[in-house]
């Protein structure tokens, strides 16, 4: 059986803020250079997009749909709107379709409640548990998963609009929620500290708005390329099938801490707690990040790994270890260079990353690139946690080296 990387959440150039290189032939081309076996499609609710889709995409016979050597599955991420409890929830998730006929089936249905039209990620106005009625009620085969779960905004346990439990949020239909997507901002690591949470899959995926950021987070699998494999492999959590996610430090992610952005106050939950949840500038709340919320719900102590756990590993992507260690900025010619130079030579960004020997490397590009992967995959890096919003910043190679950066970057001009 083929092992194959899987990032299911993406987004279209009809989703905001996203860029306009978001085509189906891009997507297509990037994830070859990136080593993506099955990409999610994103955005099948919006017309024109769903349209381009069935334009480009050749049904395999599989559930899945190939485009220039590239298997794409049908996904869209959407936003529910809803009054519980007296406070407004809005509730992303991540929807899975084995058919366009399913799609337009579930497009039909969901157009009832918002229109599909403005947004690429539609914002519907209906309970969580009714949109999982409708999509499984029209398609058993369909899969719904919460989306991003800990970000404050937009997610199951968002400190903000979300809920301490999954039944809270779903009530009846709850047993069809099988996965959930950790988000860039956790890790499986810090989820598994929730006793409730192990008897989902925890996926990851890039929730990318460009195409050259597809895979920064990802699943790998080890089955068919087959719809029905792959979402069996979620509903069992087969270890066997379901390999490894691949994450993002989570301490990158851009709501991992508390804190106040405008006022460049960054809290740990323990800080935020002294200072009564409120920004010590200008006395507004402060946004609660994932870390906090992760405490708050936890019931086991940091490091614990439950019996079944799947296991994952940390990574940066490549241009973003070049950039470091050359001392430059990722859009620069040097970077491209060298990283269009190590696929040439090596395969993919991801045999780059995980896979190919050190000393294969060194042959491809220089030393200190070299070690800048050999550090990622050690964990040996330093990253200033992202709060309220702000990216964190993940350094692989500390001021110390900087000379040495420097002296590198001339040899290359």
């Amino acid at each position: 059986m083929p092992r194959f990387v899987a990032d299911f959440h993406i987004h279209s150039r009809y989703s905001r803020a996203t860029s306009k290189d978001l085509t189906v032939d891009e997507l297509a081309k990037w994830a070859k250079i990136k080593g993506i076996g099955v990409l999610g499609t994103g955005d099948f609710t919006h017309p024109f997009w769903l349209q381009e889709l069935k334009e480009a995409l050749r049904d395999t016979g599989r559930g899945l749909f190939e485009h220039h050597g590239v298997d794409f599955l049908l996904t869209v991420e959407v936003n529910t709107l809803f009054y519980k409890g007296g406070k407004a929830h809005q509730i992303h998730h991540v929807l899975f379709a084995p058919s366009f006929e399913a799609v337009e089936r579930i497009n039909a249905e969901l157009s009832l409640f918002g229109s599909l039209s403005l947004d690429g990620r539609p914002t519907l106005q209906m309970e969580a548990w009714r949109l999982v009625e409708i999509v499984v009620g029209i398609e058993p085969r369909c899969l719904v998963v919460p989306a991003h779960a800990w970000t404050p905004w937009f997610a199951l346990f968002g400190s903000t609009s979300g809920f301490d439990a999954v039944e809270e949020c779903f009530e009846h239909q709850a047993k069809h929620i099988v996965a959930l997507e950790t988000g860039l901002s956790s890790d499986p690591g810090m989820n598994w500290r929730l006793s409730a949470l192990d008897r989902y899959t925890l996926i990851s995926n890039s929730d990318s708005h460009s195409a050259r950021r597809i895979g920064r987070e990802a699943n790998v699998f080890d089955c068919d390329k087959d719809y029905d494999a792959i979402a069996g492999a979620l509903r069992t959590k087969d270890r066997t099938k379901l390999l490894y996610t691949l994450e993002f430090f989570p301490e990158e992610g851009k709501y991992h801490l508390d804190g106040h952005r405008l006022c460049k106050v960054r809290f740990s939950p323990a800080e935020t707690r002294r200072h009564a949840f409120r920004c010590p500038a200008c006395g507004k709340k402060v946004t609660v990040g994932v870390m906090h919320r992760v405490e708050t719900l936890a019931d086991r102590p940091e490091g614990t790994i439950p019996d079944g756990a799947i296991p994952f590993k940390r990574i940066v992507q490549l241009d973003e270890i070049i950039a470091d260690a050359l001392g430059v900025g990722v859009g620069t010619q040097a970077v491209e260079r060298e990283y269009q130079q190590l696929i040439y030579a090596c395969g993919t960004e991801f045999d780059v990353l995980l896979t190919v020997p050190e000393d294969e490397l060194r042959k491809a590009t220089g030393a200190r690139i070299v070690d800048g992967i050999v550090r990622m995959r050690e964990g040996r890096v330093e990253v200033e946690p992202g709060y309220d919003g702000e990216y964190g910043k993940i350094r692989i190679f500390n001021e110390a080296d900087a000379q040495a950066a420097g002296e590198q970057q001339m040899t290359l001009f």
